[in-house]
């Protein structure tokens, strides 16, 4: 059976690169195939490496919060270039100042994410979570994302 595999990297002019490395560790390590496009990754990179390889997933990572910036209009650039159905997930420090994380989770789903993670998410569960989320969907019965009001 094929490793899911995984697109990574942190989006836009955010630098940060120590997460990005622990998340490809991690990732590798629950077996999948990770494809880390590092620091600094346009909307556009991100597409192009799953079309690529045809991956199962996009996970973002943002730390400078201008994550709720640099994410606008992924989901529909997604299906503009053909691969409107993929996972998207982001996590990380995603807005700047403090809110409250369920304002920042509805946001981010609004703008099409499967998957809102905090900054102190166990990192063994967003596995998990990404492992289901492929599995059904690989089933065809993709999770639909949370009703947003």
């Amino acid at each position: 059976m094929k490793k899911p595999t995984l697109v990574i990297g942190v989006i836009g002019a955010d630098c940060h690169a120590v997460g990005n490395k622990v998340l490809d560790r991690v990732f590798t390590a629950h077996d999948f195939q990770v494809i880390n496009l590092g620091v600094m990754v346009s909307q556009d990179e991100y597409i192009d490496a799953a079309i690529e390889t045809g991956a199962d997933a996009i996970v973002v990572s943002s730390i400078y919060g201008h994550g709720d910036i640099d994410c606008l209009g992924l989901r529909e650039r997604c299906i503009e270039r053909g691969v409107g159905e993929i996972l998207l997930y982001v996590g990380g420090n995603l807005v700047v100042g403090k809110h409250d994380f369920v304002d920042v989770e509805h946001k981010f789903k609004q703008m099409g994410f499967d998957r809102v993670f905090s900054p102190s998410h166990d990192l063994e569960d967003v596995c998990e979570l990404i492992t289901t989320d492929i599995n059904n969907k690989l089933t065809n019965n993709r999770p639909q994302p949370e009703e947003v009001v």
